[in-house]
């Protein structure tokens, strides 16, 4: 009696690593632009304290979609890892170690988000401190979050810069995706070091990312609507074996 193993096509892998990127991007977009942004407010604890206090359910369904998109990118690094080692296997595993990192950080990074509904909360042992006092911890650990984002971003900028050389070498994706994704890294290495080591100019360097974001949604796109060129990624699989 014998078993049959079903192979999964890498043009599969493609689509469904295109989805799953969209998703992280349209997650990622909604917890930081469209629900923090509405509800901290720079510079005044007191007036974030009370957004998130009046908003509380908001404020946990973004730290909820923020770890969804977070299981997103374990299987997306996987699909990564079979769509790129034909290329440079080495090289692509020390990829996806890079990418696990800043996930690993990011989603430890969540504990800072939750602070601010613990310190916020009127549970009695909390009655010791003034009210403003609370609202003055509660903003720390926001700052904190922004921190913790950057230092993932690190990690995840070396990825890109991984990726984007497997994408210029491999030959069934165009080079351009490849030229895109090193820009991309490039972009959170300067912003993330900036935020770390001249904080003063780090709100001057944020649009930056912007090249990322270009980057990141070429390469989605990309894998939904065109996936890879499947004849010359098993010709490089054949010849990596």
């Amino acid at each position: 009696m014998t078993t049959r193993t079903v192979q999964i096509s890498p043009q599969v892998y493609a689509r469904i690593g295109g989805i799953l990127y969209l998703l992280i991007i349209i997650a990622g977009a909604l917890g930081e632009i469209f629900i923090r942004g509405k509800l901290i407010v720079p510079g005044d604890a007191m007036s974030t304290a009370n957004n998130i206090m009046a908003s509380q359910s908001l404020w946990r369904i973004g730290i909820a979609g923020d770890l969804l998109m977070h299981v997103c990118d374990i299987p997306l690094m996987l699909i990564f890892y079979v769509l790129l080692r034909p290329v440079n296997k080495n090289l692509a595993l020390l990829a996806v170690l890079f990418n696990l990192i800043q996930t690993a950080v990011l989603v430890a990074n969540k504990l800072n988000l939750l602070m601010p509904t613990f310190l916020l909360g009127n549970a009695d042992y909390l009655k010791t401190f003034e009210p403003d006092q609370l609202a003055a911890l509660a903003y720390v650990f926001v700052k904190a979050h922004d921190y913790g984002f950057g230092i993932g971003l690190i990690f995840f900028g070396f990825a890109c810069l991984m990726y984007g050389y497997l994408l210029f070498r491999s030959s069934y994706f165009p080079r351009t995706l490849g030229i895109l994704m090193a820009i991309a890294g490039l972009s959170y290495l300067v912003n993330s070091f900036t935020l770390i080591l001249a904080p003063a100019y780090a709100g001057m360097i944020f649009p930056v990312l912007v090249l990322a974001l270009i980057g990141e949604l070429s390469l989605c796109l990309w894998l939904i609507l065109k996936g890879i060129d499947l004849p010359k990624w098993e010709n490089r699989a054949l010849e990596s074996a």
